[in-house]
């Protein structure tokens, strides 16, 4: 028995000296032709930055577009026009239907809200065009959840409006005070123009960039129906909030069979408004297109390097199965080498992405990296790599061991 166990540990160790053997080969023969080995890298790296920095920017855009719902996490349930497409689509309401809304059962509260564009007149004269957004005087319930200056409650003074940091900062900046200098950031106290009525700046504010990346006025809703011209209904939105233990999916379709209106929860109002513009602009296939363009480039550089690498060494692979490799131990040293030069090129493609988005981080450039994209691109390079790896097994399988002994 004890012999039993010696002879079994014995071959054990001699076929792990022999794999280990196979790998070392494989790893020299790799290395050893220094300008593929690089070669093959770069255009692995260049798909792996590819796959992850354009994806992330066009995730980072489609997060712009709803950005407005998830600053507001008050309500539970957004109630519009049927016929309103995305968060930036506007059909007014008149305000009964607040009162219609408020009466549903199940709903603890139902707040006006106003979002619209409107065009700023600027202390130096300038105009520019800004998102203003009304919302319910008693409660201030719509409005920023983050102040850098000012409170909200500060909205109850005459004539008040609060604004975003980026546009104070950037926007709505006032002239330099000499050629070339730096912008004057609107501050508190300053006053804009509004459709011929001051708006006087009470704070700012912290909100997620916006699709349009317009500056973003807060105002009170009656104030708002001050500001913009003068129409019949302005109510844009109702905000609901509904009863404790009460099902959101389920007062959804009972505002809408009691007023007719459209109710979404704000993860269907998301949805909604994401593939609005999936199906409406561009943005898709634009981008789609150039992760398709990277992932084809690198796929055809290192394959295309990765079948000369394997060109250049049929003489060794041949000097192996001479010696009795199997097709077995080939296909495990070219898997491995396919493997190597895949890990080394996802890994430079995705620090590339990393300081990317590092350097662009304060920029006005969207940018978001989630776990499922990491998985996609992983897949994408496991693609490239089997492809390359693919044309080099075919070689060598249909390789004659006599090769060796060519001249």
């Amino acid at each position: 028995m004890i012999l039993v166990k010696f002879y079994v540990r014995l071959l054990y160790e001699v076929e792990l000296k022999r794999k280990i053997f196979v790998y070392y080969i494989a790893f020299k023969m790799l290395v050893g032709d220094r300008g593929r080995y690089i070669g093959i890298i770069i255009g692995i790296s260049f798909a792996a930055l590819i796959m992850t920095q354009q994806p992330s920017i066009f995730l980072g855009i489609l997060t712009r577009t709803y950005s407005f719902i998830t600053d507001i996490s008050l309500p539970d349930i957004w109630v519009m026009d049927p016929k309103v497409q995305y968060i930036d689509d506007s059909n007014p309401l008149p305000d009964t239907q607040l009162y219609r809304v408020a009466g549903v059962d199940g709903v603890e509260w139902a707040k006006p809200l106003y979002k619209g564009t409107i065009q700023a007149r600027l202390p130096n004269g300038a105009f520019q065009t800004c998102n203003l957004i009304g919302i319910d005087d008693a409660t201030l319930i719509g409005g920023p959840a983050e102040m850098v200056e000012g409170k909200v409650e500060n909205l109850r003074r005459n004539d008040s409006v609060i604004v975003n940091l980026e546009g104070a900062q950037t926007k709505l900046a006032g002239t330099p005070k000499y050629p070339g200098g730096p912008s004057n950031p609107l501050k508190i106290g300053d006053i804009l123009e509004l459709n011929d009525h001051y708006a006087i700046n009470v704070g700012i504010a912290i909100t997620t960039r916006t699709f349009q990346s317009q500056p973003i006025l807060f105002t009170t809703y009656s104030r708002a129906m001050q500001f913009v011209p003068p129409q019949r209904n302005i109510l844009t939105f109702i905000l609901v909030k509904a009863k404790p233990g009460v099902n959101h999916q389920d007062l959804t379709k009972r505002i809408h069979e009691r007023t007719k209106l459209m109710a979404y929860t704000r993860g269907e109002f998301i949805n909604r408004t994401v593939n609005y513009y999936l199906k409406n602009t561009a943005l898709p296939i634009n981008f789609g297109a150039s992760v398709l363009l990277g992932f084809l480039v690198g796929a055809v550089i290192a394959g295309q390097t990765f079948h000369n690498f394997t060109m250049e060494n049929l003489r060794y692979f041949g000097v192996l199965k001479a010696m009795g490799a199997s097709q077995k131990a080939l296909v495990s040293m070219i898997l491995s080498q396919a493997a190597l030069v895949g890990g080394i090129g996802y890994g430079l493609g995705l620090g590339a992405t990393a300081l990317f988005a590092w350097a662009i981080n304060d920029s006005v450039l969207a940018f978001r990296f989630t776990w499922e994209l990491f998985l996609f691109s992983i897949f994408g390079v496991m693609i490239i790599c089997a492809f390359a790896a693919f044309l080099s097994i075919r070689k060598v399988f249909k390789l004659e061991a006599a090769v060796v002994f060519q001249s």
